[in-house]
Order: structure tokens, then C-alpha cells, then sequence
């Protein structure tokens, strides 16, 4: 009996040490195109149409998964990714009911909105475009695919590469502003950041830019309003960032809300088959935006099987939350409106992109618990959000070097943003815990210690009116509306202001009065807070004003009075310890505008690469001019150019100089140009280079950005920088749509913003 059990024993162990290394050793499986082909032949119509389904989970708790609506539909294999489920153990669980109960076992995909960071939480996106760095762009979404992939993500509906001129628009803050050329720069560092050069590593992920196309662009800057533009307009200034998406390998894109050419991008065959796929080369598959299908029945396009039918047919893979093609396709197939064969390709495109993450490998190759522990807002990555949010600060204004400020003294911090943690992230910060994010005057104090003294008062409520409080706060954004009278505010503020040696204003817009669904008419600061800044102006001490803002707002008024501006965005997790390193002098601010702040709401939309009218003002003193190209009662000229920044130091340009002044197509011009750093401080500068087409078969913009270099120079230091000229460079869509140069004469620009730029001129010859 004891042999018996002694065999029993050894059989059991030597079993169980089997099926652990079986376990342990990932499954061999065809190349992609046999594996999917062979899949494919397997499914059920319903089981295709099942892949093209992507609803939200409602963010199901741990438990609910088994016993939810969507679980069961997942187990029908009528489910082929899921948003909006965050954490390894939810996420575990639900895969768990796809590749072990499902008939077919195909994972699914997990995507979220991780658009300008995961926990740890990096400036707004028009924030950190104004560091003009590429390489911290790139590292931001790194950071973000390693931390959201170790909870689980597998797909980030990010970046959002969509052009704005119009800061009415709210989601200009979730873009990198108003330029194709850095807009496309910033486009390739971001999908090369989530996607790393290897799909298969558990810490890169799906990229989907985001929004196809022109969504940044609607008449009167109100969202989801209609976009109607030329086709030269749209290939030179607003589709360039895409491709350059594209080009870089983006495994995804999302269809926009707007029509283009009367036809919704969601159904536009145009634009997702013959320009996305035939002109472009995109391999990947096209995802809807939240109900963009269903929504195409408001626009006039048709029911609900009609539009489902139309945005299949235009190359639409999949639907996200409406379930459109869940509820519609069969019957469109049986009735001949779509084909089996695009349902197909339409599902080829899905499986692809799972079997690039590794999933038909490892469908668990995310759900590791050891990773969601250890590398999800470290004290690594928490550090270099300090660091990046510093980088794209923007000093508009520094009269009379008032910043930065000593370290001594008594300082008063006043307004309703000088206290406000869960607002430092700014819109689109789904993943961040709020809670943990560093306030203003947590940083402030943390960074004068026993050297300073910092007094606080909040000195007036978001606006004066609550329900607009109330609209500008969601999703947990609150300003703690305090309930004291305006007066009682204001009297607070003033003690403590008229007790102090400076005064700090922390003002502007709340988080959420920018982003989706947040048009404004009015870019002004809210009346409350603009009164509460000039009652602290009249007490005569110096003002700084920490300007917090998603786009750029009209502070006309404010740069008359106010002799430091400083302004933040919204800088992200470590907001309040990055203002205080550029306010206290231990970061010199370096930021540079991506998008151009105007004098009026009424000169938007406005940008630097215009063109010139056949009337254009005549002087440059911005004096009135009848029948010019003018405005009665406003100046032409923005308040703050694209491009600029101040630093605490100073840069002298000088000796700009051409290898050659004419150019063949085939050469190479070399632009160089001398900067030295003229002041008492090392600083960054950026080194902007501008070209004009002075003479073209179309009319051309007076300046168009097409390179720049972010230099450090040390106190008193002189740097050579130079760029090179290609023929790429001087290229245009032109009336035919051809991407052509044409030979003629060239003004190129360098400077340290859009307007101060020196000048000299080349020819390009045949």
C-alpha cells in the first residue's frame, strides 16, 4: 500500500511540475496571416459581427463581471473590446470570461482614454506642446503605456492631433495647437512613445489618433458644430499631423464627429477609404468616436441600419457604444447593403491588431498584479512629470525682473486656483487619483520651508455665478465653492495681501472649463476673478499672476496692469512643485506658445501662418486704415505671437547666414544663425526657423514654421545653430492637389518667436 501511495505521489508531482511548465510556456501559434485567416474561417456571422463591437463596461467592480449584462454578451461572442474598466483585477476577470468561456476564446481589447498621462498625470496636451521637445513628449507617453498597460490598458484613444485656431473651441487643450508643422512633429513622438518598436512587450500599447478629420475646426469654436473647408486649405493646414500619425504606424484611428464635404467623417468613404487607406497606406483599423454612428441620424443620413450600413461601407471597423453593426449588419447583409467580404476585412483589421499586442500569445500578458504595484505613480515617474510640467511653463510678462522670487519675506498666495488639487490635472484626466495631486500652495510652502512666510486666502469663488461654477467643475473637479459673501472673500484676500512683501495671483479657468463639450464665447477670465486682481493691484504691491488656462484665454487688460504673468496651463499631477521651481528660480521657464493668444475674442479665429489679403495694413504701428484689411476698434496683431516666451535671461540673435542664396532641387541650403545668452542666468531657448513663398500658383501663408532646436545656453554663452534646407521643405498642396515645389524666390525667418525674426532671402531654381 505505502508503493502504491508513493507511486500515487510521485505521479501527482511529476504531473503537476508538467502542467506548471505547460503553464509557463507560451503557446507556439501560426505567423499572423495563416493564424487569422484560420480564425476567421471558424467564426459565425455573429461572431464577426461580435468583433466589430466595442461597448463601454460601466466601469464594473470587481465581482459584478460573471453576473453583468456585458458579460454574458462577451461570452456570445458579441463583444471585441471594452473602455472605460480600469485596474488588473476587473480587467483579468473579464478577459477571463472571453478566452474561457467564449466559444471561439478570442481576447479582447481594453482601451481607455490615457491622453496626457496614466496616475501620474503630465500637462494638458497644449501644455506640454509648449515645451517644443520632442523627446519629453515621447518620454510622457511612454511613461503613460507603461503605467496604463501595467493596469491593464491596452489601447489609448490618444494623440490628438486635431489643428485649432479658435480657442473658442474647448478641445484646443487637448491638442498641440495651431501648427501642422510642430502639430506633426509631436504626432510621431507621441504614437512612437505608446507604441514603442515592439507591440509585443507588456508595457506598449495600441495608439488611436484622434479626431479624423478636421475636428478642430468648427464654425463659431462650438463642438461637434460642422466643418466646412476647401480641399487646399484642409491638405496644407489641417491634415498633416494625421499622416504624420500615419507614417509613424498609428495601429488605429478614430473618426471624427464633424461632417466634411456634407458627409459625417463617420460615413465618409472619401476620407476613411480613399484618402486614410488608398493615398496614405493605413493598415490599421478605424474605430468610431462614443456614438458616432447613431449620431449620423441627427445629421439627416438615415436610421439606424441605414448609417450602420453607410459607415461600414465608408471603413468603419469599429463601433463604439452604439452597437449599431451589432443590432443592424445581418440585416444589411441579407439585404445586400453591405458585403460579407467587408465584414470580413472588417474583422481581419481587429484580429491583426490583437495578434500584433501578443494577445492570442498571452491574452493575460497585461493582467500582471506585480507590475500594477510597482510602476504605476512611482516616485520616478512622479519626478519627471515635475520636471516636464516645468518645461512647459510659458512667462508671457516679466517687468522690471520680478520673477523669479526670493525665497524670504512674506508672500501672499491668493485666488480660487491657489488651492485647488483636483483641478492641477486639468480635462481628460480620467485615471488620475486627484486626490494626490500637488496644489499650488502645497508647493509653494514645501519650497520656502522656514525661509519664507506664505499666506493664503482664496479671495473670490471660481465666478460669481454658482451654477456656472457648478458646469465648470464636473467630474470631480470641484473648487470647494465657499459659501462667505463676495465681500467677506474680497476682505480676506485684501488683509492678507496688505500684510505681505508680493502677491501671488493664482486665476483663470477651472479644469473643465476647457475640453470636451466646453465652448466659450467669452475668453476673459470670469468676472470675479478679474475684480479681485485689480483690487490687489490697487494696494500697490508687486503682482505675479499664475495664469491657469486650457487654451489661450484674452488677458488684454491683465497685461496692461499686471507686470508678471506667468502662465501654467494645467501642469499635471506635480503642478504646485513645477510652478514653484520656475517661480523661485530653480527651473528657468522655457516654454514657447503652440498657439496664439489674441487681443479680442473677436479677432478668432487667429494665427501667425495667415495669408495676405490684397489689402493688407499698410503700417506697422497697428494705426486704423480705411479700406485695409482691418479692424475698427482692435489692432491686427495678437497680444502674444505662436512661438513666444520669455525666460529670466536674455538671447541676442545674430549672423544669420545662407551656405548658398539659390538652391536646385536636388541641393541642400544650410541656414545658420549665431545665439548668444546675453543674461545673469543659464536658460533654454527655442530657435524657430520661418520660410515664405514669396511668389506661388496659389496664395501662400506669410510665414510657415518648418524647424526649430531647443538649445541650453550658459550665462554669456554663444551657440552656432544651423538647419538644413531640402526641397521637401519648401513643398505645397497646390489647386490640383499636388504636392509640388515651385521654383522662385524664398524669404526664411529665424528668431525666437513667429514675429522677432531676423530675415534673408534665396531662389529655388530648376
Amino acid at each position: 500500500m505505502r508503493i502504491y501511495n508513493n507511486f500515487i505521489l510521485s505521479f501527482l508531482l511529476i504531473t503537476s511540475v508538467t502542467l506548471a511548465q505547460k503553464k509557463s510556456v507560451k503557446p507556439s501559434i501560426a505567423p499572423k496571416e495563416i493564424f487569422v485567416a484560420e480564425l476567421l474561417s471558424k467564426m459565425t456571422l455573429e461572431e464577426k459581427i461580435g468583433q466589430l463591437n466595442l461597448p463601454t463596461s460601466g466601469d464594473i467592480t470587481t465581482g459584478q463581471a460573471n453576473s453583468s449584462n456585458i458579460a454574458k454578451k462577451i461570452e456570445e461572442g458579441k463583444v471585441g473590446g471594452l473602455f472605460n474598466i480600469k485596474s488588473v483585477q476587473k480587467i483579468k476577470e473579464v478577459q477571463k470570461i472571453a478566452v474561457e468561456r467564449s466559444r471561439l476564446k478570442i481576447p479582447l481589447l481594453f482601451g481607455m482614454d490615457v491622453i496626457h498621462g496614466y496616475e501620474t498625470t503630465f500637462p494638458i496636451p497644449l501644455g506640454l506642446s509648449c515645451t517644443w521637445d520632442m523627446d519629453l513628449i515621447k518620454r510622457t507617453a511612454q511613461i503613460a503605456a507603461q503605467e496604463a498597460s501595467a493596469d491593464g490598458i491596452n489601447w489609448t484613444f490618444s494623440p490628438m492631433v486635431d489643428i485649432s485656431r479658435d480657442p473658442r473651441w474647448g478641445r484646443i487643450s487637448e491638442g498641440s495647437g495651431e501648427d501642422p508643422y510642430l502639430g506633426s512633429q509631436i504626432a510621431k513622438a507621441m504614437v512612437t512613445g505608446y507604441q514603442g518598436d515592439d507591440l509585443m512587450k507588456n508595457n506598449t500599447i495600441l495608439s488611436c489618433v484622434k479626431h479624423f478629420a478636421l475636428y478642430g475646426a468648427p464654425e463659431g469654436g462650438r463642438d461637434y458644430n460642422t466643418v466646412d473647408m476647401s480641399k487646399i486649405r484642409m491638405y496644407n493646414d489641417y491634415l498633416p499631423p494625421y499622416k504624420a500619425a500615419v507614417d509613424a504606424g498609428t495601429a488605429s484611428v478614430m473618426a471624427s464627429f464633424n461632417e466634411i464635404d456634407g458627409i459625417p467623417a463617420t460615413g465618409n468613404k472619401w476620407l476613411l477609404t480613399d484618402l486614410l487607406r488608398k493615398d496614405w497606406g493605413f493598415k490599421g483599423f478605424v474605430v468610431t468616436d462614443y456614438t458616432g454612428i447613431n449620431e449620423m441620424t441627427d445629421h439627416g443620413m438615415g436610421d439606424l441600419q441605414t448609417v450602420s450600413a453607410l459607415a461600414l461601407n465608408a471603413g468603419v471597423e469599429m463601433d463604439m457604444v452604439g452597437e449599431g453593426f451589432l443590432t443592424t449588419l445581418q440585416r444589411s447583409l441579407a439585404e445586400g447593403k453591405v458585403t460579407q467580404m467587408q465584414i470580413d476585412k472588417a474583422v481581419t483589421l481587429i484580429l491583426n491588431a490583437k495578434y500584433d499586442l501578443g494577445l492570442f500569445h498571452d491574452p493575460y500578458k497585461y493582467c500582471d498584479i506585480n507590475r500594477a504595484k510597482t510602476e504605476i505613480f512611482t516616485a520616478v515617474h512622479r519626478n519627471e512629470a515635475r520636471k516636464i510640467a516645468a518645461e512647459s511653463l510659458v512667462l508671457l510678462k516679466n517687468e522690471g525682473q520680478l520673477l523669479p522670487l526670493k525665497k524670504s519675506g512674506t508672500i501672499a498666495l491668493i485666488g480660487p486656483l491657489a488651492d485647488a488639487k483636483e483641478n492641477m490635472a486639468g480635462t481628460w484626466s480620467v485615471a488620475t487619483k486627484q486626490e494626490n495631486s500637488i496644489s499650488l500652495l502645497k508647493g509653494m510652502k514645501e519650497a520656502v520651508g522656514s525661509s519664507a512666510k506664505i499666506l493664503y486666502a482664496k479671495g473670490s469663488n471660481l465666478d460669481y455665478d454658482a451654477a456656472f461654477e457648478e458646469r465648470a467643475t464636473m467630474f470631480g473637479k470641484t473648487l470647494h465653492r465657499d459659501q462667505r459673501t463676495n465681500e467677506q472673500l474680497l476682505a480676506e484676500a485684501l488683509q492678507i495681501a496688505n500684510q505681505s512683501d508680493i502677491i501671488v495671483a493664482a486665476l483663470g479657468e477651472s479644469a473643465e472649463m476647457s475640453g470636451e463639450s466646453s465652448s466659450r464665447t467669452n475668453l476673459e477670465m470670469p468676472k470675479a476673478q478679474k475684480d479681485l486682481l485689480q483690487q490687489l493691484i490697487k494696494i500697490g504691491k508687486p503682482v505675479v499672476l499664475v495664469l491657469f488656462d486650457g487654451r489661450p484665454l484674452v488677458i488684454t487688460e491683465e497685461n496692461k496692469t499686471v507686470p508678471a504673468i506667468l502662465n501654467v496651463w494645467f501642469p499635471g499631477s506635480e503642478a504646485g512643485y513645477a510652478i514653484a521651481d520656475v517661480l523661485f528660480g530653480e527651473v528657468n521657464p522655457s516654454g514657447k506658445l503652440s498657439a496664439t493668444f489674441p487681443r479680442s475674442v473677436g479677432q478668432v479665429p487667429i494665427y501667425y501662418a495667415a495669408k495676405n489679403t490684397g489689402r493688407p495694413l499698410g503700417n506697422k504701428d497697428g494705426n486704423f486704415e480705411k479700406f485695409r484689411s482691418n479692424y475698427l476698434d482692435e489692432r491686427n496683431e495678437p497680444l502674444f505671437p505662436f512661438g513666444y516666451g520669455l525666460s529670466y535671461t536674455s538671447f541676442k540673435y545674430s549672423n544669420l547666414r545662407l551656405s548658398a542664396n539659390t538652391m536646385k532641387f536636388s541641393d541642400k541650403l544650410q541656414a545658420t544663425i549665431e545665439v548668444t545668452n546675453t543674461g545673469n542666468f543659464d536658460g533654454k531657448e527655442v530657435v524657430q526657423l520661418y520660410i515664405r513663398d514669396l511668389v506661388g500658383s496659389v496664395t501662400r501663408p506669410v510665414k510657415e514654421l518648418k524647424g526649430f532646436k531647443k538649445i541650453s545656453l550658459k550665462k554669456g554663452e554663444t551657440k552656432t545653430v544651423s538647419f538644413e534646407i531640402t526641397v521637401e521643405d519648401l513643398k505645397f498642396y497646390n489647386s490640383d492637389l499636388q504636392f509640388v515645389a515651385e521654383p522662385g524666390r524664398f524669404q526664411l525667418f529665424i528668431g525666437t518667436n513667429s514675429d522677432a525674426t531676423d530675415k534673408i532671402e534665396f531662389d529655388l531654381v530648376n
